[in-house]
């Protein structure tokens, strides 16, 4: 593929996006320029109505190989040493859902290396399906770099796991290591990782969109918070349900023995 960095791509009527880091020739590292652009496509897709779910994928044979070392290299001739890794650090689009406000479901597609801050892309998405030939790591400690981003993964994996990626950082995990600890969700021949990622996605835009939102929101704020806080904030949050159109049409839908068609209103 040629041309931007990122590709912002519609499809199922503009109910799925999929954006493709293009940067094929560098194993599409992560410069100013595509993080510029990756920020402001997913901000773009939180704020179309008519999305209701995003792909990330890579072009090439890498999902993303990290930040463009080359890039920070040019600048720390200049800067204090880091600083271009900081500058770069500050883009990654981390925490989509708390601090985005993006409670929409995202999937990452792993097509090939997801290194560094490439994994830290994969792992901000809701579900991670791998092709096979996937191979995935955090290998900053093995260049004295930092990855402050990490402090998530362990709600996804638990702390044994998260440190055995981070702190032994000198070598990847295949696929299906990374099936067997519980951050892929589902590991595909590579010629089917697009399909697969597109079967999952016409699934959850079937769903009713505002209780999916709820119920992703509830999943990642309840996870730190006291039991009984959790449950109030759930059923606070759930109140946006009522007088939905899209509520009286599911049990419809259910007692009329048809598939139900949500309009998010």
């Amino acid at each position: 593929m040629a041309g931007a960095p990122l590709l912002y791509e519609t499809r199922a009527n503009g109910r799925i996006v999929v954006l493709t880091l293009n940067r094929p020739e560098a194993l599409n590292a992560m410069n100013t320029e595509l993080l510029d652009m990756l920020n402001d496509a997913w901000a773009r897709f939180r704020d179309d109505e008519n999305a209701w779910a995003a792909i990330l994928t890579g072009s090439g044979r890498a999902f993303c190989a990290g930040a463009d070392l080359k890039e920070m290299a040019e600048s720390d001739k200049t800067e204090t040493p880091g600083k271009g890794l900081e500058r770069l650090a500050n883009r990654i689009p981390t925490a989509l859902n708390e601090m985005l406000g993006l409670w929409k479901p995202t999937i990452a597609a792993v097509n090939g290396f997801a290194l560094a801050g490439g994994f830290a892309l994969a792992q901000q998405c809701d579900v991670r399906i791998l092709a096979e030939t996937a191979e995935v790591g955090i290998p900053e400690a093995r260049w004295n770099l930092s990855a402050g981003w990490v402090h998530d993964l362990t709600r996804q994996i638990g702390l044994g796991h998260a440190l055995e990626l981070a702190l032994w950082g000198d070598k990847r995990m295949t696929a299906q290591r990374a099936y067997e600890i519980g951050w892929a969700n589902k590991v595909v021949p590579p010629e089917r990782l697009m399909d697969e990622a597109m079967e999952w996605a016409e699934r959850v835009v079937a769903m009713g969109p505002q209780a999916v939102r709820n119920l992703k929101e509830v999943l990642y704020r309840g996870f730190s918070m006291p039991p009984l806080e959790a449950k109030g904030f759930a059923v606070n949050l759930e109140r946006n349900l009522l007088g939905m159109e899209d509520t009286r049409e599911g049990p419809r839908s259910f007692a009329e023995r048809r598939k139900p068609a949500f309009k998010n209103r």
